[in-house]
């Protein structure tokens, strides 16, 4: 049997590829390795993907070529059976915002229409014409932090348009917030959800770097920082409640680790695809460019790891998104919305394919497995070993 078509990267050959599934059999998460068309155990390694991201990448490669393989690839991508689960565990998910200069306008756009997609276009009209007809390529020439940035800044103010967004997106500091708790991030094939409170919200596409306990970037997965414009439109303060909602952090389907070859700078220039397909025959393909970012991938690990700020189990950052959709799906000048049934896939050559439907948060299956249910299955598997 061969892997469902996309799920892995185009050179799956020779990546070292780690995930967690969910195994009926012992009723709890297994760190998996991909090996060929199967998943090999780990758990002997390693009973967490933080753990193995605490060991030399050259030891995990050497487990996962030996490991056991217990699952197909065939097998795990859907239905009641073993299943694929986000990639990482214990790690805290953090995530970076306002990264690239098309979605700072457009944060600032929803900003200044207070959520309400129909003042979108006359926003929008507005804010261009004060940066001169062409904001995204102005602001992306802008070094953050610069003193040309404080000039732009001083031009911004004087003119009433300076906004917190813009404030994190060309000023010293970037934007880091914590996305979603530990372990309620959703994997491939899960459904992610849309509160019914939004009517204005839209998928962000991203790379995402996974950071071990030295603030080391140890790996890079694809990620899903679902985002309800309407809700953090009406206050930056409501940042928790447009961003954190269940199933609202979507990862997968695989960490590739950093490993013979394969290194931070590979992915720097990573184009990541995304495509929606509607229930209601509506189709969006966009991207996302990573070599568009205004801040360098060490600048964002630095900002969310330090002196002032440690991860024991490691942290994964979603390093933001270029796509800020406009492109109207329903009332003229609304922009993009989802609607339930949207199927999300997110794409790129190095990385795979993560693959989400979207759902009505309220009607999801509850967030059950935390941190006590994880520690609980960990006892149970090293009594039965004992």
């Amino acid at each position: 049997m061969s892997a469902p078509a996309g799920l892995l990267p185009a050179d799956a050959a020779d990546a070292l590829l780690i995930g967690r599934l969910w195994d009926p059999g012992t009723g709890g998460p297994r760190p998996v390795a991909v090996r060929g068309d199967g998943l090999a155990d780990l758990f002997g390694t390693a009973a967490t993907v933080s753990g193995l991201l605490e060991m030399p990448a050259a030891d995990v490669a050497r487990a996962a070529a030996t490991a056991p393989v217990r699952w197909s690839l065939d097998a795990v991508t859907g239905g009641a059976g073993p299943r694929l689960l986000a990639p990482v565990d214990l790690q805290v998910v953090k995530a970076c915002g306002v990264t690239f200069a098309g979605s700072l306008l457009e944060r600032v756009i929803e900003e200044r229409c207070a959520g309400d997609p129909a003042l979108a276009v006359g926003v929008r009209a507005e804010v261009t014409a004060a940066l001169g007809g062409s904001p995204a390529a102005d602001l992306s020439a802008i070094v953050p932090g610069s003193a040309q940035a404080a000039r732009v800044r001083t031009v911004l103010r004087e003119r009433g348009l300076w906004s917190p967004y813009l404030e994190v997106g060309i000023g010293p500091d970037p934007e880091v917030f914590t996305k979603a708790p530990v372990l309620s991030s959703v994997g491939p094939g899960a459904r992610v959800g849309i509160p019914a409170f939004s009517d204005w919200n839209n998928p962000e596409p991203e790379l995402v770097l996974v950071v071990d306990a030295r603030g080391v970037p140890r790996g890079a997965t694809l990620g899903n920082d679902v985002n309800l414009r309407d809700v953090e439109g009406r206050s930056a303060l409501l940042l928790g409640m447009a961003k954190d909602n269940n199933a609202s952090s979507a990862l997968g389907p695989f960490v590739r680790l950093f490993h013979d070859g394969f290194t931070l700078d590979a992915v720097r220039t990573e184009r990541i695809a995304l495509r929606i397909d509607g229930p209601d025959g509506f189709v969006l393909d966009d991207h996302n460019d990573v070599g568009r970012l205004s801040r360098s991938l060490e600048q964002l690990v630095a900002a969310a790891y330090g002196a002032h700020h440690q991860y024991p189990d490691g942290f994964v950052l979603y390093t933001g998104t270029l796509f800020a959709p406009t492109r109207d799906r329903g009332a003229a000048g609304h922009g993009f919305t989802h609607v339930v049934g949207d199927r999300v896939t997110i794409s790129s050559p190095r990385l795979g394919a993560l693959v989400n439907e979207v759902g009505r948060t309220e009607e999801l299956p509850p967030w059950e497995f935390g941190i006590g249910a994880l520690l609980g299955y960990l006892h149970r598997q090293a009594a039965g070993s004992g």
